[in-house]
């Protein structure tokens, strides 16, 4: 499975920001998908999460109410909509694919990962 994100730049305090990406190959409709995201000098962080069918859903606290994920399976691709974002919302972010199918929250529980796109927020 190949990952291409895109959708990242420079936003205001407050702004919003859309985050695509796109695969290839592999059982994407079977796949679950995640966003994470890692700030300079942080540890990858989780940040949200969709299953299989895209039914259900998971965000980190940080995000919640500001964030959506969600899945287009035909097209193959899954999308972050990020809504006030603020400061600490920067860094580059990453989307990820599990062949475990239902949600899933740790790194090492992804198999293939996108090239980031960086989001920075000014104050």
């Amino acid at each position: 499975v190949q990952l291409q994100a895109s959708g990242g730049g420079l936003v205001q305090f407050g702004g919003s920001l859309r985050l695509s990406c796109a695969a290839s190959g592999g059982a994407f409709r079977s796949y679950s998908l995640g966003w994470f995201r890692q700030a300079p000098g942080k540890e990858r962080e989780f940040v949200a999460a969709i299953n299989w069918s895209g039914g259900s859903t998971y965000y980190v606290d940080s995000v919640k109410g500001r964030f959506t994920i969600s899945r287009d399976n035909a097209k193959k691709t899954v999308y972050l909509q990020m809504n006030r974002l603020k400061p600490d919302d920067t860094a580059v972010y990453y989307c990820a694919s599990s062949s475990f199918g239902t949600i899933r929250i740790g790194v090492n529980e992804y198999e293939w990962w996108g090239q980031g796109t960086q989001v920075t927020v000014s104050s």
